[in-house]
């Protein structure tokens, strides 16, 4: 199995960037479809990025602006968010998964491995 933690998170003014990280410890993180999802107050766990056999995948509210990649080297995974809106903020969790379909990206049913979380807030 494997273990992931996120970092990154923190405050930041409208406009601005954040990066987050997502280390993998235990199995290799190359042998995982793996993905970003985000939970705002009071509502469900949302999608926004995924890595799936080398291509990407992203929520229409992010496409532009964030961007998912790995290095397989170091077994983290990355989302560089730019343009940052209020409607961002959030609770930020990497997870992994296998050999999901394009179809299932998307869903939280289709992850096995999810980190803590990490806070990102977007404010003035």
């Amino acid at each position: 199995q494997v273990q992931l933690a996120e970092s990154g998170g923190g405050l930041v003014q409208p406009g601005g960037s954040l990066r987050l990280e997502c280390r993998a410890s235990g199995r290799s993180f190359n042998l995982y479809h793996t993905a970003w999802f985000r939970q705002a107050p009071g509502k469900g766990r949302e999608f926004v990025a995924a890595l799936r056999s080398g291509s990407t995948d992203y929520d229409d509210s992010v496409e532009g602006r964030f961007t998912i990649s790995r290095d397989n080297y170091k077994n983290t995974m990355y989302l560089q968010m730019n343009s940052l809106k209020p409607e961002d903020t959030a609770v930020y969790y990497c997870a992994a998964g296998w050999d999901l379909s394009i179809a299932q990206i998307a869903s939280t049913d289709s992850y096995v491995y999810w980190g803590q979380g990490t806070q990102v807030t977007v404010s003035s």
